[in-house]
This record gives structure tokens, C-alpha cells and sequence, in this order.
């Protein structure tokens, strides 16, 4: 079974199910799901968390209990601008500097509250959290297919601000875990060099800490990039090797 029918048919449960929560539909997307507050609170609970001070975390919906946990605990917390769009691809919220902590970290009102700016001014990041749309329990992650958080980590990788040992966590509903007690998909999952592994996969039920055998990515896969996307991403475009 490729990726795409392992997105379809987990999308397809998730919504036959009940279990999906806005924005609908779960499809072509990360989905929402019930329980994703709880999920947030097993990962609050973990000592990849504890031991974090910054955060790069994606911007969907599922993550936002997420997002806003670690503003709450003094953590600053960047997000990528949506398709990397700009040179300075990232949204930072600093805690110290939001008067609506709440409101801050929804991906509709993170402009009005964020300073925009590009990676280099990140700094070292302690936890990265990733959207998924399906992950094994050895830490294998399905996106909804753009690429664009592996691609995000790619470039920090590039910049020396996450390596091996950089925490990568995911929060899902156990009908997402491939292979997992509830999981609606038994089957190997393919994976690719430029896929990034998870660490910890978190659902509202349980904590998984993977053990993950699977390499991370060392940096940008510039083989993998059509001279056209490239050029759609001012943060590949004015680093692409000649």
C-alpha cells in the first residue's frame, strides 16, 4: 500500500467514525481530531518536554493545544510561514511579548501576534512537533503529501539549529497509528531519505517513545526538488548550491 491510500483510508475512518473535528473534511489535510487535547497533555508530560525551551512546532489544527501549552509554559514557540513562501519563513511567539496567549498560535490570528523571521534568527531548537496524517509506532510519519515539514526541518538541519539528537514528537488518534491496537491500516510504510522520523507519538490513550530505527534527513534533498518548487521558496531559492 503506497502513502496515498494510507492517507485515504485513514481520512475515510476518521470521518466515518465521528472522530474527525474541524475543519472538515479530515481529507487533504492533517486532521483534527477528538481528543487532540488530551494528546496535547500526554506530550506536556514527557521529558523531551520538560527539557525544552523552543519549539518549532507545525501549524494545523490538531497541534494547537500544543502550541498553545508550551506559550503557556514560558517555551517560544516558532511555526512556518504556510508554504515557505517568504525569506522569512517563520512565525516566533515569544510568551514574553503576547497579550493573548490564547489567540496567538491559531494559524488565523499568527500574523497579528508574531514577528516574522527568517531561520537564522531561530536559533537551536529543543523539540520539534510535527502534523501527521499517519505514523507507526517505530516513528515512520505520513504528511498530507507537500512535503513542506519535512522540508522545514530540512532546512534547519542545514543550519545547524536541530540534529539526531533533536526530539521529534507527533500527537494523533490512535486510528492513525499504522499497525498500532486501533489502527484502521496494517501494512509496511514507505519510507523515504527525506522523511523525517518521530521520536515520540503521542495519542490521547498512551505514550509511545519509538526508538525510531529510521535516519533523519542530514539536510536539504536537493535531488528530490524541481528547479520550479525551488524557486516558489525564497528560503531554498537563496540557498540552492550551484
Amino acid at each position: 500500500m503506497d502513502k496515498q491510500a494510507i492517507r485515504e483510508r485513514v481520512w475515510d475512518a476518521l470521518e466515518e467514525r465521528g472522530v474527525a473535528r474541524f475543519p472538515f473534511p479530515p481529507h487533504d489535510r492533517i486532521p483534527n481530531f477528538a481528543g487532540a487535547e488530551a494528546a496535547a497533555q500526554r506530550l506536556t508530560e514527557t521529558p523531551v518536554w520538560d527539557a525544552a525551551e523552543t519549539v518549532k512546532a507545525n501549524p494545523d489544527a490538531p497541534q494547537l493545544a500544543v502550541r498553545r501549552a508550551a506559550l503557556r509554559a514560558g517555551k517560544t514557540v516558532y511555526m512556518a510561514v504556510p508554504r515557505l513562501r517568504d525569506e522569512r519563513c517563520f512565525y516566533e511567539l515569544d510568551p514574553a511579548e503576547l497579550t493573548d496567549i490564547e489567540a496567538a498560535p491559531a494559524v488565523s490570528n499568527v500574523a497579528d501576534h508574531a514577528r516574522q523571521v527568517g531561520p537564522e534568527a531561530v536559533g537551536t531548537v529543543d523539540l520539534v512537533v510535527s502534523g501527521s496524517v499517519a505514523v507507526t509506532e517505530d516513528g515512520a510519519r505520513i504528511g498530507k503529501g507537500e512535503g513542506y515539514s519535512d522540508l522545514e526541518y530540512a532546512v534547519l538541519r542545514e543550519l545547524g539549529l536541530v540534529d539526531d539528537d533533536t526530539p521529534v514528537a507527533t500527537t494523533v488518534h490512535e486510528l492513525q497509528i499504522v499497525g498500532g491496537p486501533e489502527g484502521v491500516v496494517d501494512t509496511a510504510v514507505p519510507v523515504d531519505d527525506h522523511d523525517v522520523p518521530m521520536d515520540w507519538v503521542v495519542t490521547p490513550d498512551r505514550t509511545v517513545e519509538t526508538e525510531t530505527p529510521h535516519p533523519r534527513p542530514t539536510g536539504v534533498d536537493w535531488d528530490a526538488l524541481s528547479a520550479a518548487r525551488v524557486d516558489e521558496m525564497p528560503v531554498l531559492s537563496t540557498r540552492r548550491p550551484d
